[in-house]
């Protein structure tokens, strides 16, 4: 187990890769602090996760929610060790069609939310001088999908947080990096990109593996860089896509 005597902060918690990713970090031997907007799928996650858990109920995007859930997790478990910047959301909209407060709200929820919980759980590392922050990102921060505006723009600029908040925390050393995913099977992604066979197949067309990913690998790469084999491993994005990204042509896709 290599994440033991850590505490970590899970946003977006209650499913997909969020759930998987606590699941996986007690699996490591951590205590881990769920935070979602369900309250409900959240305290059910608890109770699968067992005493190394908590909820706390919270919209990541208001700064208000933010410092309770800081101060939730300092209260249940004393530290903050890791934090995993995970909750998102879309909408889908062409660009000439797109409505000022939904272009806000993904923005709000995807961007800002990571900026509010990166500033608040980096001050508490500060002082125990050490930590490892885990932003979300996606091959969208590369590539983009026409009627997914505010969630492409809100990838490219977790990207670019990303880095500026590696570098601005490394002389306290706190290490930053993100995980651009590729499609993956959570309900997100089936509502967004996977909602018919014709959208399966151009999705695997495009993916020279042959297959969309699970939430549990990408659980794995933040594990990964939650713990000491990532020791020298900042400002990085990693692409777990399938091949998505090196390729300039299309696949064969099993029927």
């Amino acid at each position: 187990m290599k994440l033991q005597q850590k505490v970590a902060i899970v946003t977006g918690a209650a499913n997909g890769i969020g759930l998987a990713c606590a699941r996986r970090f007690v699996a490591e031997g951590a205590q881990v602090m769920l935070a979602d907007i369900d309250q409900a799928a959240g305290l059910a996650a608890v109770a699968e996760l067992g005493a190394a858990s908590s909820f706390c109920k919270a919209d990541v995007g208001v700064k208000s929610d933010v410092d309770l859930l800081i101060g939730a997790t300092l209260a249940a478990f004393g530290r903050i060790d890791i934090l995993i910047n995970n909750a998102g959301i879309t909408h889908a909209a062409d660009f000439l069609d797109l409505a000022e407060e939904d272009f806000d709200r993904v923005l709000r929820v995807n961007l800002k939310s990571m900026f509010l919980c990166g500033q608040a759980a980096a001050r508490v590392m500060v002082g125990q001088g050490s930590g490892a922050i885990i932003n979300m990102s996606s091959v969208n921060a590369i590539l983009a999908i026409p009627n997914q505006v505010p969630y492409v723009v809100s990838k490219g600029g977790i990207n670019q947080l990303t880095k500026v908040m590696a570098l601005n925390l490394a002389p306290h050393g706190i290490r930053v990096n993100a995980i651009g995913p590729g499609t993956i099977m959570t309900e997100l992604a089936k509502q967004a990109v996977l909602s018919s066979d014709e959208a399966r197949r151009k999705i695997l067309s495009r993916t020279p593996l042959g297959r969309c990913g699970e939430p549990e690998e990408i659980a794995s790469i933040a594990a990964f860089l939650a713990g000491d084999d990532a020791s020298y491993l900042s400002g990085q994005t990693i692409y777990a896509d399938g091949g998505r990204l090196a390729l300039n042509y299309t696949v064969p896709v099993k029927e």
